[in-house]
């Protein structure tokens, strides 16, 4: 990972740990921590996890994703796009952050549609992961990985470049949940789940289709 990144990240995972310090004092006995699909809290927790569950959740996944490409047994395929999976690793801690700050405005008055104001947030997650999916290689980590695509290569890249195209359009879709806000959970969950489905039905047919021409 560049620098630049790594210092971005950090950067923002020691600001959620500095938020979390400094609210704790006022901060109320219980928080909340998960909203229905009408847009009502129906979870709360303490305080502490309230404040300080996110950021801890932040920077395991900043290490997970650290040790990712040194612990694939492809690992010199990861590094083929690792850019890409680097900035996707910077958009997912901007994702954390940015859902930590509506949780925390959420407790301490703010009122809005949390499904509103997700969906453009998971529209854009989405729409990079597609980016990512379509430049990434064959590894055991990273992109559309089934038996098929792991066994071949050009089933691999084929189902990668449709999945690629489908998750950018589940980006898109996703985003509309902003304009459509009594829709907002139907159009992020349904497409992803759906395209999810196809590319892992796409990639069977795509192996026994080259299996059969041997």
């Amino acid at each position: 990972m560049i620098k630049a990144n790594r210092i971005i990240i950090l950067a923002i995972i020691a600001i959620s740990f500095l938020i979390g310090f400094y609210l704790y004092p006022t901060a109320p006995v219980k928080m909340a921590s998960h909203w229905n699909i009408a847009g009502e809290v129906d979870g709360y927790m303490s305080k502490f996890w309230g404040l300080f569950l996110m950021p801890i959740i932040s920077l395991a996944m900043f290490l997970l994703f650290l040790l990712i490409p040194r612990m694939d047994p492809m690992k010199e395929n990861v590094q083929k796009f690792r850019k890409y999976f680097d900035r996707f690793i910077l958009l997912t801690m901007l994702f954390l952050f940015y859902i930590y700050v509506l949780t925390i405005s959420w407790s301490y008055g703010a009122r809005f549609d949390m499904g509103r104001l997700m969906a453009p947030a998971i529209g854009i997650l989405f729409f990079y992961a597609g980016v990512l999916i379509e430049k990434s290689k064959r590894n055991w980590f990273i992109g559309i990985r089934t038996p098929w695509t792991l066994s071949s290569e050009s089933v691999w890249d084929k189902t990668h470049k449709l999945g690629g195209k489908l998750f950018k359009i589940s980006g898109v879709i996703a985003m509309l949940g902003f304009i459509f806000p009594g829709f907002a959970f139907e159009l992020m969950i349904f497409p992803a789940i759906l395209f999810s489905i196809w590319t892992i039905v796409y990639s069977y047919f795509e192996f026994k289709k080259e299996n059969f021409k041997k």
